[in-house]
Order: C-alpha cells, then structure tokens, then sequence
C-alpha cells in the first residue's frame, strides 16, 4: 500500500497538471493546497495552535535558520494562513501572497517596507478614508511623502510622469475607488510603473479576483481587505497582500515578521470557506447593482450615479476593458443635498446603516461623515468625494426588495 504522503505528492503532480485546464471557477473552489493531517479533511483543519513541536534540537536549528522546511510559531507561519495564501496567490496570479490581520496592515506593511525617510509615494487620492490618514498625515512622521493625484487626472501620463522623481518608491492605487467608484487604468499605471523601475501597487477590494486581474495589467503587488468580498459573510477582518516570492520575501523579512501584523488561523478558515462561494455571490452582487443602479439613474430626486457598469460613468470604457463585470458597490447624490441624504439614510428599513461592503446585507453609509471622515472639507472636493454623496454596497437580497425600501425612503425627501 502506499504511504500517505506520496498519495499526497500524487495527488499534487496531477492536481498541478490540472490547474493548467480548469476553469477559474474550479481554482477558486479547490485551490492548491492540501490538508496538512493524516485524516484527509475534505474541509481542511483549523490549526489553533501558537507554538510547533520539533522532534529535535537539530530539527530546530534548521527551521529556524530557514534550511528545512517546518512551522516554528505562528505569528511567523501556520498551515491554515499558508493555505490561505496559496490560494490567493493562484487567484491573483502570483508567486505567493501574505495573509495580514486587516486591510489596513497590508497596506502599511506594504508601504513601510518598500519606503523609508525621504523617500515619496505617488497616490490617486480617492481611496479608503484609513489609507488616507496613513498617506496623507502618518507617513509624514516617517519624513515619507505622499504625492496625491486626482482620479480626473489618473489616466494620463502627462499629470503622473512629473510626479515622480528618484526618490519615488511606489506607485498606489485604487480601482474601483472608493467610495467615489472612479476606474483607474492599470495598464497605463503599469507601463509608467515599469519605465521607471518603480512597483505598482493596486487595491483590487472592490472588484475581488473574480472581475479583475491587476497583475496581468502590470500591477506588481495587489492588496484586498479579506474582509469584504473574499471573507462576504461581515464576520471577520483580515488583509491580503499577493506579489512575486523577492517582494513578499522582502516585506516578510523587513516588516510583517518582526511588527506582526499576522492573520489568525480562525479568520484564514473563515476566508478559505467564503472563497468557495466567491463567484456565486459576485454575479449575484453584479446583477443586482447594476439593476439598482439603472433604476437609480432614473429617479427624479437622484441627482447622479456613480457604477462603473452604466455608458453614462466617466471612465465606462476603462472599466469594460479591465474588469469582467462591475462589482456591487455603487454611490449616489441625492437632490436637495446633505439633509436629504441623511433623510434616506433614516428611512430605509431593509438596508443597513452600517461601514464596509461586500457583506451578504446590503450596506448604506454616508462617507463624507463616517468611512471618509479623515478627509478635512478641502481634501474631499480634491477627491471628488461630494459631502452629499451616499455610498451603498448592494448584498444578495433581491433587488426588487432593496429597490422598493429605497424608492420608500426617497418619497420622504421634500
């Protein structure tokens, strides 16, 4: 008979064979990893453990200077989070992937690595309010600068180019933005990136793995809040950062290591088990918004839109040529300004009032006062982020439910 752990490397080598002609869906049900335990889990095991047992000094000495393979202490590594990241380095189309404790930490661990005192960043300024403050104001501690760009003057070159200068160490950007939805285009970021030596660095939260490929536009390093789409229940928080093995080497060994901004093995599980229903939930989130967001277009007290997936969008072309479809997130003004905003946002009943996206409710929130409360008044109009501007993440109810609790809501503004 033969021993387990061939079975295991049998199973690998026609596993890696097969990768190479499944669809996408089938990658994001299965991944590559296997279960690390002898009782061949069909949902893999949650290893709740701090510390690893080795069976001698010797064994020891070489897993901790890096010359055998093993697991030491899970704040470094863990077989539930190595799962994880395996998985997201095959969605995102990378080497490997660095699971976090937040969205924000891969941002952080992303941008304290790769930059250091008098060195410059280059970012489009609409983007979550949390990597705001870190960009705009905490760097600034580190004598690091960030150079903002508005999402108006994002697609051409001729406004980033100057920009950027020796010091300059990455490149950073959202798309679709948050919460204004405007639609960066990667492949132009990615040329510009290139011609200069310089990574780039995309937030692909909004879109998920599913609708967009930011490394096969040029992107170098992708970042997600796994809390949103990729965990889609609201019940955890955690970060991904997914790049080729020298990048997530490096931001290993200069930050996530010894800062410990580690994703727990319960969130890793968690995220595992929302990735299986990944696609499922994003066609759904997809076909619902786009409804919504037609229907919203259309009413006479919505003064406008903002979904990547409607002609009328600005950057509508960008977005049908780098994404698969248009996510769930959308953003609208109401007429008669910020007091009728916060009318519908007291009104509605089947919509949540709540921050984040991506959940199975769907969300309603006002970002000028609550997600994008860091932006001072003056940095909100340069974002073009509208202090009447309602943002709503629409979740996996039917449309016509939510469509009828904001049509009520809408009736109750003057």
């Amino acid at each position: 008979m033969a021993h387990f752990y061939d079975l295991i490397s049998q199973k690998e080598d026609i596993m890696s064979k097969t990768h190479s002609t499944v669809k996408e869906e089938t990658h994001i049900v299965h991944g590559v990893s296997q279960c690390h335990t002898t009782s061949m889990d069909l949902v893999p095991p949650i290893h709740m453990t701090s510390t690893f047992k080795f069976t001698d000094q010797l064994h020891a000495q070489e897993v901790f200077a890096g010359t055998r393979e093993g697991y030491l202490y899970s704040r470094i590594s863990n077989p539930t989070v190595d799962q994880l990241q395996e998985k997201m380095a095959l969605l995102e189309g990378t080497q490997d992937a660095i699971a976090t404790s937040s969205g924000m930490s891969a941002v952080a661990s992303v941008v304290m690595s790769l930059a250091r005192p008098g060195d410059n960043i280059i970012a489009c300024n609409a983007v979550y309010g949390g990597t705001f403050a870190l960009l705009d104001k905490h760097l600034a501690d580190f004598n690091i600068e960030t150079r903002f760009i508005s999402p108006q003057n994002s697609n051409d070159t001729a406004n980033i180019t100057p920009l950027i200068d020796k010091k300059t160490r990455l490149l950073y950007m959202e798309t679709p933005a948050n919460p204004t939805l405007d639609i960066i285009d990667i492949a132009l970021w990615g040329s510009l990136a290139r011609a200069h030596a310089i990574p780039l660095v995309v937030d692909n939260t909004f879109a998920s793995p599913w609708l967009q490929k930011p490394v096969a536009l040029g992107a170098d390093i992708v970042i997600h809040s796994a809390t949103k789409y990729l965990g889609g229940h609201g019940d955890i928080i955690g970060g991904i950062l997914a790049a080729e093995k020298t990048m997530t080497t490096k931001i290993r060994d200069a930050y996530v290591n010894h800062f410990g901004p580690s994703m727990s093995p319960f969130n890793a599980w968690l995220i595992l088990r929302g990735l299986k229903t990944l696609v499922v939930r994003m066609e759904r989130h997809c076909q619902s918004a786009m409804t919504i967001a037609q229907w919203l277009e259309t009413h006479p007290k919505v003064s406008q839109v903002y979904y990547p997936g409607l002609p009328t969008h600005a950057n509508h072309a960008i977005a049908i040529k780098q994404m698969k479809a248009f996510s769930g997130i959308m953003a609208f003004i109401v007429k008669g300004g910020v007091e009728a905003g916060k009318t519908v946002l007291n009104a509605v009943n089947l919509c949540t009032l709540a921050v984040s996206l991506g959940d199975c409710e769907t969300l309603i929130q006002h970002p000028a006062s609550m997600t994008h409360a860091t932006y001072a008044p003056e940095d909100l109009k340069k974002a073009g982020i509208s202090p009447g501007l309602v943002r709503l993440s629409v979740g996996l109810e039917h449309p016509d439910d939510i469509i009828n609790d904001l049509d009520q809501a809408l009736a109750l503004i003057p």
